[in-house]
C-alpha cells in the first residue's frame, strides 16, 4: 500500500429538508387546519479515528465528500427524516486543518475517537409551526438551512514512543528489522527508505512502538534532499534515538548535520530526550571504534553507546536505555492525569 500522510478534501454537510404547506382535508372532519410537517437535518460531516490503518492514501482519489439533503416535511405533520451522514475514517495521530495548513481543528489521537467537522443544517419550519390565534390558516413555510462547506487538510503523524533520526544509510532500517517484525526496504545506497516505517519492540518482556523515518541531510529543512517533512512523525515520540555512522570519516560533524536540522525544524524536536548510538560497530577495528566512540563523547559531553544491528552486538542495551527514558514518561504522564483528592469538610469550613 502506498504511504500518504497528507490530503486535502473538500467537505459539505447536508441542506435541511424545506417545510411543508398543507392543510387537513377530510370528509366528515367539520374543522381542518394547517398539518405541514418541518424538514428533515441535513447529514453530517464526521471523522473517525479507526484502527488498522496508517496512511491516508484513500483521499487521493477522492477529495469531495458531501452530506445528504434533509428529508422535506410533508402534510399530516410529517417530519422529514435525518440526511445520511459522511464518515471520513482516518488514522490513529491524524491532524485536522483549516485550509491554510496550520490553524488545527482538531487532533485524532485515539482509536474510535470521532469529531463532528461539519454540521448538517436545520430543517426548514412547515406551516403547522407558524398556525396562531389570528393566522389559523398560514401558507408559509421554510425553506431549509444550506449545510456547511470547508476545504480541509489531513495531516497524519504516527504515533510511536521512540523515533530512529540521523543521516541516510546510518543503519536505522536495520536496526528497525532487528528489534521488531517491521519489513523495510534495505539497501546499500541513500534514501533507501522513502516513507516511515513503525515496528514493535520489546526488551525485558515490555514493548513499545519505534518509528523509522527517512534519513536527513543537510539542508533538509530548507527541501533539500527528501525534505524534512517526515519530522512531523517523530513530534509525538517520547525519545529520539539518534544513530551515528561508525564507518563514516567525521562521527561528530555527522551527529551535528542531523542536530541542526532537528534544530531548525523546531516544533518541540530539540528538546526531546535524545539516546545517542554508533552503528555498524561490527565493520569497525576494536582501535577505530574506541577512537570515533571517545570522539562522540566527548563532543555531546555525555557518553554513547555502540550498537551492531547485524550481530546483535549492544542491541538489547540500547532497546533498554531508550525504553528507560520511554518508561519515565509514561510514569510523568499517569502521575499529571491523576485528579486533585477533593477537599474535605473541613477545608469548606475555613472558608
Amino acid at each position: 500500500m502506498k504511504f500518504l500522510d497528507q490530503a486535502k478534501v473538500f467537505v459539505r454537510s447536508g441542506d435541511g429538508g424545506a417545510g411543508s404547506v398543507s392543510f387537513r382535508r377530510e370528509k366528515y372532519v367539520e374543522f381542518g387546519g394547517p398539518d405541514g410537517g418541518d424538514g428533515g437535518r441535513g447529514g453530517d460531516v464526521i471523522v473517525e479515528c479507526v484502527g488498522g490503518l496508517n496512511t491516508l492514501i484513500d483521499y487521493r482519489f477522492r477529495q469531495h465528500f458531501k452530506g445528504k439533503t434533509g428529508g422535506h416535511g410533508m402534510g399530516r405533520n410529517r417530519t422529514g427524516g435525518k440526511g445520511a451522514d459522511v464518515i471520513l475514517k482516518v488514522p490513529v495521530g491524524t491532524q485536522i486543518l483549516a485550509e491554510d495548513n496550520e490553524t488545527l481543528i482538531a487532533d485524532m489521537t485515539a482509536e474510535g475517537q470521532k469529531f463532528v467537522l461539519a454540521r448538517g443544517g436545520n430543517g426548514g419550519f412547515g406551516n403547522a409551526h407558524f398556525k396562531s390565534s389570528t393566522n389559523q390558516a398560514p401558507r408559509r413555510a421554510n425553506p431549509g438551512l444550506d449545510g456547511t462547506e470547508m476545504w480541509v487538510w489531513l495531516r497524519l503523524k504516527l504515533i510511536a514512543d521512540a523515533g530512529l533520526i540521523g543521516l541516510p544509510n546510518a543503519g536505522k532500517s536495520t536496526f528497525l528489522a532487528a528489534v521488531s517484525a517491521a519489513k523495510p526496504k534495505i539497501a546499500d545506497y541513500p534514501f533507501t527508505t522513502l516513507h516511515p516505517n513503525l515496528g514493535v519492540a520489546a526488551v525485558d518482556g515490555r514493548e513499545f512502538v519505534l518509528a523509522d523515518i527517512p534519513g536527513l541531510i543537510e539542508g533538509a529543512h530548507e527541501g533539500v534532499g527528501i525534505g524534512d517533512r517526515f519530522l512531523g512523525h517523530v513530534e509525538r515520540c517520547r525519545v529520539l534515538l539518534h544513530l551515528v555512522d561508525g564507518t563514516g570519516e567525521d562521527v561528530v560533524e555527522a551527529y551535528r548535520v542531523v542536530r541542526g536540522e532537528i534544530e531548525a525544524y523546531a516544533h518541540g524536536l530539540a528538546d526531546k530526550p535524545e539516546v545517542v548510538a554508533l552503528s555498524k560497530i561490527d565493520a569497525l577495528d576494536e582501535e577505530t571504534r574506541s577512537e570515533r566512540m571517545t570522539a562522540l563523547s566527548k563532543a555531546l559531553g555525555r557518553p554513547v553507546l555502540g550498537v551492531s544491528s547485524a550481530t546483535g552486538e549492544n542491541v538489547e542495551a540500547t532497546l533498554r536505555a531508550v525504553f528507560k527514558v520511554i518508561d519515565a514518561a509514561r510514569a510523568e504522564e499517569a502521575e499529571e492525569s491523576v485528579p486533585a483528592p477533593a477537599p474535605d469538610a473541613g477545608d469548606w469550613l475555613k472558608w
